[in-house]
């Protein structure tokens, strides 16, 4: 069931299974980076929603302004992102890269707009909560204009394992990212169309864009894994790995649990895979136990059953915006300790779905104002 309140004067969409029941006056939404891989998926996922929208609002920077999208059967132009284009918007979701979200976003507040951000550009500011609806919807109680989406791969995980904290727990996390090209944008994926097919061809083959595109050095990613996302901090960590580490204890509120990352990029399309391993403070679970929990956890599909090779594959989870849980082992030397396989479409929950996911809970929580 997805059912929107009524708030203020805004007449919602209300719908039972899928089938609408009754459709007045909607909201003036706006996604800016609408013809980024992300903002394609917002648009569509807004569309599969029947989000209650009234206007539509495409923004993109200047070089991509002027292009058409189609949303519900017609074509929407895009136009060029700016101050005013926020004026009478009521929910912004911004996928265009930090600098924009941190020029334009504080201008569409101003005009009163809820920003939903999915750049790292907010996600540490402790002003500004960071939010997935399974895990900690009420920190959208104290926003004050802006919320963070949270980063790709610690969106689908932290997803799995709160319900684990909830019941049992949580003392320390140890993960291990299989991330898909895609989170790099698209030049990463026509880069590793591009290479795979010379490879095949006994090519010599010219990286440009991975690990960072910005670096001195590139390297392969067709046939390859490569050990870094983002750049190396001080300490000897990437930048996505100290999203993962930093935006888990905030998600989670506790700052005191202990997190480590490696983040690797593997030659897949779509979908982010994470070998988690986990250690909690009851003892004396077992592995059924924690299969029940996530079986019935929103948000997560359990796939787990060795003796029908059953488990996660990111090829089976693009497209769909669950969490995918499998091969949930019992750690053989620690009582408390866990392994579990964790999957979903870095595109869909690890972006798009949760940004539009939040913006339900604003209007199930009235934080909407016309």
């Amino acid at each position: 069931m997805n059912e929107y309140a009524k708030i203020n004067d805004i007449k919602i969409v209300y719908q039972l299974e899928g089938e609408e029941v009754m459709e007045q006056k909607g909201l003036h939404v706006a996604v800016v980076g609408a013809t980024g891989a992300v903002g394609q998926q917002m648009i569509q996922t807004l569309e599969k929603r029947n989000f209650p929208i009234a206007k539509l609002s495409l923004l993109s920077s200047e070089r991509s302004a002027g292009k058409k999208v189609m949303f519900k059967g017609e074509e929407i132009e895009v136009q060029a992102a700016k101050p005013e284009s926020f004026e009478g918007v009521h929910i912004a979701l911004f996928s265009a890269g930090g600098a924009v979200s941190k020029q334009l976003a504080p201008e569409a507040v101003k005009r009163g707009a809820i920003v939903v951000d999915n750049t790292s550009a907010f996600r540490m500011d402790e002003n500004v909560p960071l939010v997935v609806p399974e895990v900690n919807e009420a920190d959208l109680h104290w926003h004050k204009g802006i919320i963070a989406n949270p980063n790709c791969s610690t969106i689908q995980m932290v997803v799995a394992l709160e319900p684990i904290r909830q019941a049992f727990g949580l003392k320390r996390v140890i993960v291990s990212t299989y991330q898909a090209v895609s989170g790099a944008g698209a030049q990463a994926v026509e880069e590793l169309k591009t290479q795979t097919a010379r490879m095949l061809n006994g090519e010599e083959v010219t990286p440009e864009i991975l690990p960072v595109k910005s670096d001195r050095k590139h390297y392969p990613i067709a046939f390859n894994a490569i050990p870094q996302i983002d750049k190396f901090q001080d300490n000897g960590f990437t930048f996505e790995e100290m999203k993962m580490i930093n935006e888990t204890k905030k998600i989670m509120h506790m700052p005191e649990l202990e997190v480590a990352a490696t983040c690797v990029r593997i030659p897949v399309m779509t979908g982010h895979s994470e070998s988690v391993y986990i250690e909690i403070e009851k003892e004396g679970v077992g592995v059924d136990e924690l299969k029940s929990l996530l079986k019935e956890a929103p948000g997560v599909v359990l796939q787990d059953d060795p003796s029908e090779q059953l488990y996660p594959m990111p090829l089976y989870a693009t497209g769909e915006n669950d969490v995918f849980v499998g091969r949930i082992r019992k750690d053989l030397d620690r009582d408390t300790a866990f392994h579990l396989w964790i999957v979903s479409d870095n595109l869909l929950k690890g972006a798009a779905w949760n940004s539009v996911q939040i913006a339900e809970s604003l209007l199930k929580l009235g934080f909407v104002k016309a």
